[in-house]
């Protein structure tokens, strides 16, 4: 993700989330150290078109997927799985443990892709969502395997 794409990722935001990030959050998370930002784009007229991002943290040994979404008119067509999974194999190559997100409990689709992808339910942060006070399903997914535990 760069300068250029945020307009295409701000208007993402609005049409994706009740209460969307402003663009200054945006940019801070391109300057954030501990921030990467990536975005997912279609050739369209002979153009790129930013279709969807991704923004996760690495701190020591863990990432943390903070935001994650997809323009309507492209969701369903894998971009989502795409992003989310080159965040896990990214993370993986780095060596980190864990990925850990927080996703709305009303958010079936979201939760059924991480499910897929590896991600297991470790809690519920009640009222998480300050705009609607919606509760935080917390997942998890491990990246390395313990010697002595594999599961």
């Amino acid at each position: 993700m760069s300068c250029e794409d945020l307009d295409a990722v701000c208007r993402i935001e609005k049409l994706s989330f009740p209460t969307p990030w402003p663009r200054s959050l945006f940019v801070e998370e391109l300057k954030n150290p501990l921030s990467h930002s990536y975005t997912a784009s279609v050739e369209k007229d002979h153009r790129r078109i930013v279709v969807g991002y991704i923004i996760y943290w690495v701190v020591l040994d863990e990432a943390h997927i903070i935001n994650v979404a997809v323009h309507p008119d492209y969701r369903g067509k894998g971009i989502g799985k795409g992003l989310v999974s080159f965040v896990i194999e990214t993370c993986r190559g780095l060596g980190l443990e864990r990925i850990f997100l927080e996703v709305r409990r009303s958010n079936l689709i979201a939760r059924r892709l991480y499910r897929k992808l590896g991600f297991e339910v470790i809690g519920v942060r009640k009222g998480y969502y300050s705009d609607t006070k919606e509760d935080a399903i917390v997942m998890s997914l491990r990246l390395k395997r313990d010697e002595e535990n594999p599961q």
